[in-house]
Parts: C-alpha cells; sequence; structure tokens
C-alpha cells in the first residue's frame, strides 16, 4: 500500500516519495526538519493510513540503546529470591522487552517510531546498527534469538542537534521536511480550519511569515505554533482590524506568546518597536 498522505496530515510530493521509497526498500526512514514540522506526526499517519500498528520509542538524554531491545531487571530477582518468590527460578520474568523486541514480534506488520534519535549520546545510533540492519539479537539471559519475521517500517527522526555517524546514515533513507510554503501551510490550516475567514487567514500569515523572516530571531515560530496562534485569534474574536493596522516588521503580535517563546525574542519585537517609534519622532 502506497502512503498518500491522509486527511489529517497534508504531505507534500517529495515527503510522499520518500516515505514510498523507504517501505518498498524496507530501510529506516531519517526524517529530519524544523521542530514542529510534522516530523513525529508523520508516523502516526503513516501507521494510520496503511493500518498499522504504531510502536512508539521517545529517545531521552539518558536512553541507551540496550533500552530498545530489552532490559534485565536483576535487582528485583535478588530481591524476590531474599522473599523466596517462586518467579526467581524463571529468569523470563526479570526481562522487560525493548520497543524493538515488541516491533520484531508484533503479529502485524507494524510501524516503528524511534523519535529524536540526536537527544541520545553519540554512540547511540552505532549500538543500533547490527539489530536494525540484522533485524535480530540475542537475548543471553534466556539464550533465545529473537528475529523478526518481517522487517518493520521503521521511522527516525531528528532535529539536528547532533551529527549523526556516517555508518548509521548509509542504512537509512533520508528526507528533509522543507518549513511549509505559503501554499502549503494554506492547505494545511484548511484541514485545521475548514470554515476559517480567508482575509484572516491571509492577514495572519502574513504577519506569520515575516515574523519568521526577522533577523536575529532566536526560535522561529513552527506550524503548531501558526495552527494555536489561529486558534486563540479566534478564539479571542480578535478584530480583523487589528491585525491589517499592525507594522508586522517592528511591532509585537497580538497573543504573541503562542508565536514567540522565550525572552530574547520578545524584547527584540520590543526593540524594534522602540526603534520605529524613535525614528517617526
Amino acid at each position: 500500500m502506497r502512503f498518500e498522505g491522509t486527511k489529517d496530515y497534508i504531505a507534500t510530493e517529495d515527503l510522499r516519495v520518500a516515505v514510498n521509497a523507504a517501505a518498498t526498500l524496507r530501510r529506516p526512514l531519517l526524517v529530519k526538519g524544523e521542530p514542529g514540522t510534522g516530523k513525529t506526526v508523520l508516523a502516526h499517519e503513516v501507521a494510520k493510513a496503511m493500518g498499522a500498528p504504531l510502536i512508539e520509542w521517545n529517545i531521552k538524554s539518558s536512553t541507551k540503546a540496550q533500552q530498545g531491545l530489552y532490559e534485565y531487571d536483576a535487582v528485583a530477582r535478588l530481591r524476590d529470591g531474599q522473599l523466596g518468590d517462586e518467579r526467581v527460578h524463571d529468569i523470563s520474568n526479570y526481562i522487560k522487552k525493548g520497543k524493538l523486541w515488541e516491533a520484531f514480534t508484533s503479529e502485524e506488520l507494524p510501524v516503528l517510531l524511534i523519535d529524536e534519535i540526536d537527544k541520545a549520546d553519540i554512540e547511540f545510533p552505532n549500538d543500533l546498527l547490527q539489530e536494525l540492519d540484522r533485524m535480530r539479537f540475542y537475548v543471553y539471559e534466556t539464550k533465545e534469538e529473537i528475529v523478526a519475521a518481517e522487517r518493520p517500517i521503521v521511522v527516525i527522526t531528528s532535529n539536528n542537534e547532533k551529527e549523526l555517524p556516517d555508518a548509521f546514515l548509509r542504512r537509512c533513507f533520508f528526507h528533509y521536511i522543507k518549513f511549509p510554503d505559503r501554499e502549503t501551510m494554506q492547505e494545511i490550516i484548511n484541514v485545521h480550519f475548514p470554515d476559517i475567514q480567508k482575509i484572516l487567514v491571509g492577514k495572519a500569515m502574513d504577519i506569520f511569515y515575516e515574523v519568521r523572516d526577522v533577523p536575529g530571531l532566536k526560535k522561529k515560530p513552527s506550524t503548531s505554533e501558526l495552527l494555536d496562534w489561529l486558534k486563540l485569534l479566534l478564539h479571542e474574536d480578535m478584530p480583523l482590524e487589528v491585525l491589517q493596522s499592525r507594522d508586522p516588521k517592528t511591532l509585537i503580535p497580538p497573543l504573541h506568546g503562542a508565536l514567540l517563546k522565550n525572552e530574547q525574542d520578545v524584547m527584540l519585537f520590543e526593540r524594534l518597536a522602540f526603534m520605529s517609534r524613535r525614528q517617526e519622532n
């Protein structure tokens, strides 16, 4: 089955090609892009479109590759042994299956999401190479080998915070999600707000893209933040005149907390407004 996007997710042509190529090759699809461009949601929508179960592995700075395979709780077994618990005689009671184990043994072909792989230490991707390549691993405690009946569809996301090893990159199909242009953004907004006033959307997008273009901005607002901002504008019944009368290059946007997420960027806009007033005077 080919991925063509869903009613809730606008996929550009190049993204559809990447997803289908990775699914055909059964290579992990490595997706990079700005935060808020829909990398994580992509895996959810691919699973939905293909009618496949989604197995989600959210990576943290403390995550180790071994946790994706399994974890052996020796401390719990020692404690149960001291208490005389009969469970200690079966070591499998102390093996916790990881997300790769779940994906390899799933009854249906799953979509495995390894989310924000660049949060982990630099050795994390290399430690997964063999298992992702061979689709099998050995459990030493129980002396069994876990083998994938069929290669799962793997989606790996990265915010580009760390460089990933070349050996890991060679095993992936890569796609960078570009920030949506106005036409694509309009389609995304239509999905979330089908009845929204076109003039309001047009002016809001003018402000949004101009905010993103301000030099020196520490964090550019993302698609999800634009959607939040539109929702607030609608909820507060913001008069269209407020948006039309504003000079986006110098004044802070109304309800700016949905778009600007740190004090440096707010101060930047305040300085621009101050400089603009001085020039007018």
